[in-house]
This record gives C-alpha cells, sequence and structure tokens, in this order.
C-alpha cells in the first residue's frame, strides 16, 4: 500500500502560535508511519516551511501548497491543520486548501469563520434556542456606556476579545472601577469585544467529532480552576484540575453531549471541535466552541480520547480517513 502525504499545518499568526506548534508536534509524533508519510508544516508570519527531522527548511510554494524534502516536490494527499487562531481557525487557510482541491481534517471556512467570531456564533445558535449568558457588545471607537453594560449584563461579568483563543485579552469583572481597564486590555487582542454576564456552575467541555456521517461526543470534562476563570494560566500552567469523566449527573453528561452534538450539526462542522459549557441549575448554557481545539499532550480532548479508550494514534487516522477520498 503507498503511503499518503500527510501535512501537519501548524503556528499561526496569532498569540497562540507556539500552543499550536506543540498540538502539531503531538500530531506529527502519533501518525501511524506504516500508513502515512508525515511532514510538518511551520505556517508563520515570517514564512511557511516544512521543517525536516534534521531541522532543514525547505519553503512551501502557497501557489498550490507543495513543499520540498530534499529529494522531490510534495503535493500533500491531505492537511492535518493543528493552528489556533488566525489563519487556521477563522476560515482563511480552509478556503485556500479548499480552492486548491486539498481535503483537510477541520471545518469548512464558513463554519470556521463564523464559529471563530463568538458574537457572530451567539446570534445564529440564539435564533435555534441554544441557551447562553446575556452579552452587550462593544466596538473600537465608538462610545462606550457603562451603565447600560452593567444594566445588560449585570456584575459580576466576562470582559472577551471577539476573536481570539487560549483565555487571551479575558476579564473577570466585579465592580463598575474594573469595567475600563478590561475593556481596554480585551481591545489589545481585537477590535471588537462582548461583555457577558459571568454565569454561576459546573463549567464542562465536551469533544465532538465526525467518523465518516456518524457525529460522536466525547467524555464530557469538568475544568475547575485555582484563578477565577479558565483563564491561560489555567489552561496551560498546571493551575486548574480537568476532571474527565466530569462529576455531574447521568442525566446532565447525557445532555450536554446533545447539545454539544446539536450544535455541531447546526453549524456544519466537520472534524474534531471541542465546546464549553457551563451547567447553572441543572441546564447547559453555551460559552464558545474551538474548530481546532488544542492536541497537545495536557490538551482536553487527548484526555476525552483515551477516556474513550482510543489512542491518539487511532483518533488521528480517524479525522484523516474522513477527508482522504
Amino acid at each position: 500500500m503507498q503511503k499518503k502525504h500527510i501535512a501537519v499545518a501548524m503556528g499561526g499568526y496569532s498569540s497562540e502560535f507556539d500552543i499550536s506548534i506543540n498540538s502539531g508536534g503531538v500530531v506529527c509524533n502519533a501518525l501511524d508511519k506504516n500508513k502515512y508519510e508525515v511532514y510538518p508544516i511551520h505556517i508563520l508570519e515570517e514564512g511557511w516551511y516544512h521543517v525536516a527531522e534534521d531541522g532543514t527548511k525547505y519553503p512551501v510554494n502557497r501557489a498550490d501548497f507543495s513543499f520540498g524534502n530534499g529529494k522531490e516536490t510534495i503535493k500533500p494527499d491531505a492537511v492535518f491543520n493543528a493552528i489556533h487562531g488566525t489563519p487556521g481557525e477563522d476560515g482563511y487557510l480552509q478556503a485556500y486548501w479548499a480552492l486548491l482541491g486539498i481535503p483537510h481534517t477541520s471545518s469548512n471556512y464558513y463554519s470556521a469563520a463564523l464559529t471563530f467570531n463568538k458574537r457572530d456564533c451567539l446570534s445564529v445558535l440564539k435564533n435555534f434556542g441554544v441557551r447562553a449568558a446575556n452579552s452587550y457588545y462593544v466596538n473600537k471607537g465608538t462610545e462606550i456606556h457603562l451603565n447600560e453594560i452593567v444594566l445588560k449584563t449585570g456584575l459580576p461579568c466576562f470582559v472577551k476579545p471577539n476573536r481570539s483563543g487560549s483565555s487571551f485579552g479575558i476579564s473577570k469583572v466585579h465592580n463598575m472601577g474594573e469595567m475600563m481597564p478590561a475593556i481596554e486590555k480585551a481591545f489589545t487582542e481585537d477590535s471588537e469585544i462582548i461583555i457577558e454576564t459571568a454565569l454561576v456552575g459546573v463549567e464542562v467541555s465536551v469533544g465532538v467529532y465526525n467518523n465518516g456521517d456518524e457525529i460522536i461526543a466525547l467524555p464530557v470534562t469538568e475544568i475547575v480552576s485555582e484563578n477565577e476563570f479558565f483563564d491561560y494560566e489555567a489552561k496551560y500552567l498546571g493551575k486548574s484540575q480537568e476532571i474527565t469523566p466530569a462529576r455531574i449527573s447521568e442525566k446532565e453528561t447525557e445532555m450536554v453531549k446533545k447539545e454539544a452534538i446539536r450544535i455541531y450539526k447546526i453549524l456544519n462542522m466537520r472534524g474534531v471541535t471541542r465546546s464549553e459549557f457551563i451547567i447553572e441549575k441543572g441546564k447547559p448554557y453555551f460559552i464558545e466552541t474551538n474548530t481546532n481545539p488544542g492536541i497537545s499532550t495536557e490538551s482536553i480532548v487527548p484526555k476525552q480520547v483515551r477516556e474513550a479508550g482510543m489512542t491518539l494514534t487511532e483518533f488521528f487516522d480517524i479525522l484523516i480517513q474522513n477527508v482522504i477520498k
């Protein structure tokens, strides 16, 4: 059997690029070398390169996404997309690969762009009856009415950049004096921000993926942050407990899995995604969804995959086989 050429795209142009390089490394190590020739592709602002095992960098030809390996020019059969943030999670690369006819493991460009924009995503989902916190939107350069914000969201509330990941730029605001500094912090990441009521309950995270036409929810993870919320430190520096399976009732587990699958279908997602909820008074409230969730060893999805009784090699194989014709 001839091996398929798989490009693993990692890096990106956002604050999350180093987290993505980590995720990409995990994918490269886990992919079945009996089935696939694996090529790490670094997509960075300073250039796009295939980085060979000996550290040699071969430039990627952006006209057709081909690259050298020292012996020949490779045109990948598929791309495993491990980029968090722009341009791999917000639709740009998905549209580019679609134009070139190269299959990739992530959602299509429109679903990616829609889910990456928290405000647009919530607007769509609320029309389908998905429960979410009260929210208020502010754009850079417009007048800010603090009283109006607090009337809508109450205190405490969260101030978030509209389009960023890994909790960059997020603050929890407890009083009026903290509101403007939080807004200014969020504006360092994005020109659009979203302010939401701080829900009180159990925070959970649900991975969902497709295996062909079947859509499957992974075991639910409960997030217990030592910090005020699941921020960057909690996510990556060990300041949280991520408990899989979550310590919630069977009824709540089924409810949140069902809602995560429903959202996956509504937003027409593909590949693996991860949706966050807060279960308040027995009901799941949607926070956000990630179309390219973290897959480094400490990340939530790999823990859920192991809990489901699969290895990452088996799981990544499903994602690639979904897209290879």
